[in-house]
């Protein structure tokens, strides 16, 4: 039995629709079919469409395979790569600085 496709917030939905839109896009621009994309990924055609759909149930390697196949994987290197939020929680931990120079 298929296992349920995960709850998403329509912000996510949003925003993983969007990601699809994009992915789509760019295959297109490389003048590639559904089927060569999913060939060079090694999954199936059916994949690489909900990919392009932003469907919430495809995995996060199903993602990454599609953006491989297309050139693009480095991209993942940005997500979450400068996050603010965390170094601020991060440095407050830590304390203060001292501030002497004995050595």
């Amino acid at each position: 039995m298929p296992s349920r496709a995960p709850i998403t917030f329509p912000q996510e939905q949003q925003m993983l629709t969007a990601l699809g839109t994009r992915i789509h896009l760019a295959r297109r621009r490389r003048r590639l079919s559904a089927a060569a994309v999913a060939a060079r990924a090694g999954i199936s055609r059916s994949s690489v469409y909900k990919v392009e759909a932003g469907a919430p149930g495809a995995t996060l390697g199903t993602y990454l395979r599609v953006l491989a196949a297309l050139g693009l994987e480095r991209d993942i290197d940005a997500v979450a790569a400068d996050e603010r939020l965390g170094r601020k929680l991060q440095d407050l931990a830590l304390g203060p600085q001292r501030q002497d120079n004995q050595h």
